[in-house]
């Protein structure tokens, strides 16, 4: 490294990059250097999951004290050996027909959007062909949100609860904290364009089965001492915080995978929240706990 004012020059597998603000504290307590470290330490469970999968960043540059915004399209200034995908946006708050995604598919991208303090990456259920082709979803996830004074701990008893719906529909899933207050559920399938239809049925059914504790309905006014059950996050045009990334707290903590028997054992909020330094010593003890979710799926929808 060759450092120059604020400015570092370091070479990431073929790429040359240039670091800036390393001593930067993006948390109270954690600097873009500690940052970036850990997302290179974490780069081989991370990738994966981040593999032809058009990311949005969220960014933090003055830290998560600060204002943030989402990036969908990539900056004017993205290097040309980054990988963009142009994708129709109908909607878009900004008018635009399409705008040209990244993919984080290696190590230079994934440090080069840590560099620009994106410190949270979402990626949507569906994948991108390597000539752009948009496929159906091979993922369908449930976003478990404990309203107060329910917690995660409120989140693992559904959590339990749709798996074994899950399982009696011959689906399996795999749970991961969503790094805040609840608990993300994926479900590996074949290739379909039915996963909020179902997910949505599931969710609903659910509740009707456990209505003292389960709400499927988006209406915050129902969530009080219940977990919403967000079948929503299914839609194509939604994304969900990926596997290992950092998430935008006071305390840097990490959306995380955990096993069944972790959940089994949650009888506090803090039992389920991991540290950048403790998931990486998860991951050394457990490797990839959600390597299932790279496929290929047999399961399909029932």
């Amino acid at each position: 490294m060759s450092p120059s004012s604020n400015k570092t020059s370091v070479r990431v597998e073929d790429r040359e990059l240039t670091l800036s603000n390393l001593d930067k504290h993006l948390y109270p307590d954690f600097t873009k250097s500690e940052i970036i470290d850990y997302y290179v330490r974490v780069a081989p469970v991370l990738l994966p999951h981040l593999k032809d999968r058009a990311a949005t960043r969220i960014r933090w540059p003055d830290g998560v004290n600060g204002s943030k915004f989402y990036e969908k399209n990539a900056p004017s200034h993205t290097p040309d050996w980054v990988r963009t995908v142009n994708i129709p946006t109908p909607g878009s708050s900004k008018g635009r027909k399409s705008l040209d995604f990244i993919v984080v598919d290696d190590l230079p991208t994934l440090v080069w959007c840590a560099n620009l303090a994106a410190l949270e990456l979402h990626v949507p259920q569906w994948k991108v062909g390597p000539r752009g082709k948009l496929h159906d979803p091979d993922l369908m996830v449930f976003d478990l949100d404990p309203g107060a004074p329910a917690s995660v701990v409120e989140a693992c008893e559904v959590a339990k609860l749709l798996r074994d719906l899950l399982a009696a529909d011959g689906l399996d899933s795999y749970p991961k904290t969503s790094g805040k207050k609840g608990l993300h559920l994926y479900v590996p399938i074949k290739e379909s364009r039915r996963t909020s239809e179902y997910a949505k049925e599931a969710a609903e059914r659910l509740a009707a089965d456990h209505g003292d504790l389960v709400v499927s309905r988006m209406e915050r006014r129902l969530r009080k001492g219940k977990v919403f059950v967000d079948w929503s996050q299914n839609n194509p045009a939604k994304t969900t915080v990926a596997p290992y990334s950092l998430r935008a707290t006071d305390v840097p903590s990490v959306s995380t995978p955990v096993t069944w028997e972790e959940l089994e054992s949650c009888d506090r909020a803090g039992d389920l929240r991991f540290s950048p330094e403790e998931v990486l010593e998860r991951v050394d003890e457990h490797g990839d706990l959600l390597e299932p979710l790279l496929g290929p799926h047999e399961q399909s929808l029932p």
